[in-house]
């Protein structure tokens, strides 16, 4: 299963890697690895999604919270949230299919963003799916390039933030194990 997990570092040098590192020590394949600036000087969010099950979450939330410049984490999978992804897309562009395409990145909400003699560029800003929709209708004009930001989410409602959260604990009742967050 893929879980999105949103993390709050410092904004040092280094940080990326030491995060990274501990992914690819523990076997864990990124998915999408996105980072960024917030609205808190010194603190930057990861967004990283990672496919694995109920008990790599556990150890993925806790060897994070190992790591000296993790500020918090929280896995916002099953929280409720929005999450999105950017994606520009070069296309092959005559003059006969020039405005076929302009009407098709019209119907996914997408925009033109650079026309050139043979080609345009269209932006598009959804969910994985509408991306991957509009990348299946493009290729039939012949896709020449493309560069997809990863996925970037953020809980709904007034909760978040890079407050300090307390590391996950690990309770045992009558020989079953439950995860707390």
């Amino acid at each position: 299963m893929m879980n999105t997990f949103v993390v709050y570092v410092e904004n040092k040098p280094g940080v990326l890697n030491r995060v990274a590192s501990l992914f690819r020590r523990r076997g864990f394949n990124i998915e999408s690895l996105t980072v960024g600036h917030t609205e808190k000087s010194g603190v930057s969010r990861m967004t990283i999604v990672v496919d694995t099950d109920e008990a790599g979450t556990y150890r993925v939330e806790t060897n994070l919270y190992k790591l000296v410049n993790v500020i918090s984490v929280e896995n916002i999978t099953s929280a409720p949230s929005v999450c999105r992804e950017l994606a520009m897309i070069k296309v092959a562009a005559t003059g006969d299919t020039r405005t076929q395409l302009l009407q098709v990145a019209s119907v996914f909400r997408a925009r033109v963003v650079d026309v050139a003699p043979t080609s345009l560029v269209i932006e598009i800003t959804g969910t994985e799916e509408k991306i991957d929709g509009l990348l299946e209708v493009l290729r039939h004009y012949g896709v020449i390039e493309m560069v997809r930001t990863g996925r970037v989410g953020m809980s709904r409602g007034s909760n978040g933030g890079a407050a300090v959260a307390a590391p996950p604990t690990m309770d045992t009742e009558d020989g079953m194990v439950a995860f707390s967050v």
